[in-house]
């Protein structure tokens, strides 16, 4: 049974991420988008750039998971994030979404309580976009509009998280992962190279010192060994 929400539909904001979170209140759940934002974040607080056409879409909702498996619910969005922008887009774990090599959106997912908030970053249309950053249409008329783009993600991460947290999409996730077999290094002081996607989510990586099994919450920053931009 499909997951009921309200939606709110913006033309800018501070950030979709306070605005669900605030107005979730008793409801089910909600779904705030917005072309503009003037103060989104991304990851560990990090400032998020606006393309010239972008969206910003936030689903707020009360998770019925287990709170040990929370971290596979931004993978769960990068599925999401693909169903709704397209099949094109490749995901570098745990919360990039890429197109030919260039990073041109991200999940943010910020959790308190019984109470998790998924955010979608995408940068629409950026005819002249930073060094090592995309877009995800590569002309103006061909992008939809923010309000069905976001009906599209919060529909598909609901029918996503209704399957369980065991049958989040794992084998789906591998086959579209850009990590997998890259040399990386990552924060708090790791090296290695990615091998594979975890059933739990976890990135398994091969070190100096043997195998490891990485999670989300864990790590601060993976990036490619020779990657010059900051994720």
């Amino acid at each position: 049974m499909a997951t009921p929400y309200a939606q709110f539909d913006l033309e800018g904001t501070g950030s979709t991420q306070d605005d669900a979170a605030r107005l979730l209140a008793d409801r089910a759940a909600v779904v705030v988008s917005a072309t503009r934002q003037s103060a989104g974040r991304g990851r560990l607080g990090r400032g998020w750039t606006n393309a010239p056409r972008a969206l910003a879409v936030s689903v707020g909702f009360r998770s019925g998971w287990p709170p040990d498996t929370w971290p596979r619910i931004s993978l769960v969005a990068g599925l999401a994030a693909r169903d709704a922008l397209g099949e094109t887009l490749r995901l570098k774990w745990p919360n990039d979404l890429m197109r030919g090599g260039f990073k041109v959106g991200g999940i943010l997912t910020e959790a308190g309580g019984s109470t998790v908030i998924v955010g979608l970053g995408a940068n629409l249309f950026w005819p002249r976009a930073p060094v090592g950053y995309g877009a995800v249409f590569d002309r103006v008329d061909r992008v939809p509009g923010s309000s069905p783009l976001a009906s599209h993600f919060a529909d598909a991460l609901f029918e996503r998280l209704d399957r369980g947290p065991d049958d989040w999409g794992h084998d789906e996730y591998r086959a579209v992962c850009v990590t997998l077999g890259q040399d990386l290094r990552w924060e708090p002081g790791g090296s290695g190279r990615a091998t594979d996607i975890g059933r739990d989510g976890s990135l398994l990586v091969l070190t100096a010192g043997g195998p490891e099994a990485l999670m989300s919450g864990e790590v601060h920053e993976v990036r490619h060994a020779d990657a010059d931009v900051r994720d």
